[in-house]
């Protein structure tokens, strides 16, 4: 991910996140990579490897994959799974060892991470650049407009309520394809595909809850006590209970993805 070296845990996010990286709801956006052989690859916010690990297998000994996160814990969880490059940086400022040769990669790749880069949306692209070689592909798939509607919601009044500002607790960026088209084409990206893509998400572990504690607690709600938090946390879930918990218990979130493939076209 791209917004704290300690959100949490990797394994806390592989128990209640899994889904992230399932096949079913990665395989349009590795579809739209197309890895091939000897190809150079770099993905932007590998988390623990799942995906990486799929480029760099199709990418084959002749190509090269590297991953980048700004989770410690995802980094060296990555590694054990068997990544081979793999260093931790803030997306929205990439620092990287020199021998990471810029403007000589291929392809940069990016799967549920960007929306975490709100404070500098444009910082991602410039990366992207200094990496990729006039010509290369940039595919991504990130929370895009009404992403996590309701929920988020939920948590801008349980906050408001409090006396706080949500706006600037917020720690997620949505954009409009619109938005986002802009700030692709105002850093030298021709856009070939953009769309908005709704999926409803079962939330398998911990319902809710299980994904507000994974999410929203070290991030949304880290200003506040585990007290605190924990009573927002019960609110929200309350609140959202009506709309996103069915008659047999189960919960889902309506997810809405911002997934596109650009071609660098100036330096």
């Amino acid at each position: 991910m791209a917004s704290s070296t300690s959100d949490y845990s990797a394994s806390n996010y592989n128990q209640t996140a899994a889904f992230v990286y399932s096949a079913d709801y990665t395989a349009p956006i590795l579809s739209l990579l197309k890895p091939s052989i000897g190809e150079r690859i770099v993905d932007f916010g590998c988390g623990t490897g799942e995906l990486t690990l799929r480029i760099q297998e199709a990418v084959g000994a002749s190509g090269f994959t590297v991953g980048i996160d700004y989770n410690n814990d995802m980094i060296s969880k990555a590694l054990v799974n068997g990544i081979k490059h793999a260093y931790m940086s803030d997306l929205q400022n990439i620092q990287l060892p020199a021998r990471i040769t810029e403007n000589s990669f291929d392809a940069v790749f990016s799967n549920a991470v960007l929306h975490w880069c709100k404070q500098n949306p444009r910082g991602v692209l410039d990366g992207a650049k200094r990496l990729l070689k006039v010509g290369g592909r940039f595919v991504c798939e990130m929370g895009g407009f009404m992403n996590c509607i309701g929920v988020r919601i939920g948590l801008h009044r349980a906050v408001k309520r409090r006396g706080h500002e949500p706006d600037k607790m917020d720690p997620w960026y949505f954009p409009t394809i619109e938005e986002y088209q802009g700030l692709l084409q105002s850093a030298g990206f021709r856009v070939n595909t953009i769309s908005l893509v709704p999926r409803l998400t079962p939330l398998l572990d911990g319902g809710l809850r299980g994904w507000l504690q994974l999410f929203a607690r070290r991030t949304f709600l880290k200003e506040f006590s585990d007290q605190e938090a924990a009573t927002i946390i019960d609110e929200v879930v309350d609140m959202c209970e009506v709309d996103m918990k069915d008659k047999e218990g189960n919960w889902a979130l309506m997810y809405v993805r911002l997934r596109f493939s650009a071609t660098l076209d100036s330096p």
